[in-house]
């Protein structure tokens, strides 16, 4: 799969430090336990976090202020440190309306609905979190990490002009197309 927002060196240096994560549980919990990103910044965790990754990370925000780079790999680290594990098979958004056990997708169409809509980044990052608790922390970590910056990228500025350039045009045909067909 190609990702708009992250070159193979970051996609590699996200899941190697995702893996080490599972050898240092004292950096995790403290990355769960923080509420919101600007929470995340201020954790010894966090500076672990921008040693594995590209001081530029990532890489397409360049231009953008330092500020908002900061808070977006906090939002990044703090997110993926609530995965479990890599699930490659989908696409995150896929992967909402992929039933795991069942005939039931994992996120109902409202929620769907309510996390593409969040208004500020605070609601953004509780409902992500929602959505990786949902599918039992098994998450594409490339995938979520990308729209996640692809998100913060569409808050911060207008959206693009083509919306099939957009982030919530995307999440809803990958959702929409995933979603089990209702038999009545």
């Amino acid at each position: 799969m190609k990702y708009d927002f992250l070159n193979d060196k970051e996609q590699s240096n996200l899941i190697a430090w995702h893996d080490s994560l599972d050898s240092n549980r004292s950096e995790r919990a403290r990355l769960r336990r923080a509420e919101t990103s600007e929470d995340i910044l201020l954790t010894n965790a966090f500076f672990h976090f921008l040693q594995k990754v590209p001081d530029n990370f990532p890489e397409k925000l360049s231009e953008e202020k330092r500020e908002m780079r900061l808070f977006v790999s906090a939002t990044v680290a703090g997110l993926l440190a609530h995965v479990k594990s890599n699930n490659t098979n989908h696409r995150f958004a896929q992967q909402l309306a992929t039933p795991i056990d069942g005939k039931k997708a994992p996120m109902s169409e409202l929620r769907f609905q309510q996390l593409q809509k969040s208004p500020a980044t605070d609601d953004f990052y509780r409902r992500i979190i929602r959505a990786i608790r949902l599918l039992d922390g098994n998450v594409n970590i490339i995938s979520l990490a990308n729209d996640i910056i692809h998100w913060h990228k569409e808050f911060e500025h207008q959206l693009d002009r083509h919306p099939s350039n957009r982030l919530a045009v995307r999440w809803a045909t990958d959702y929409f197309t995933a979603l089990p067909k209702k038999s009545d």
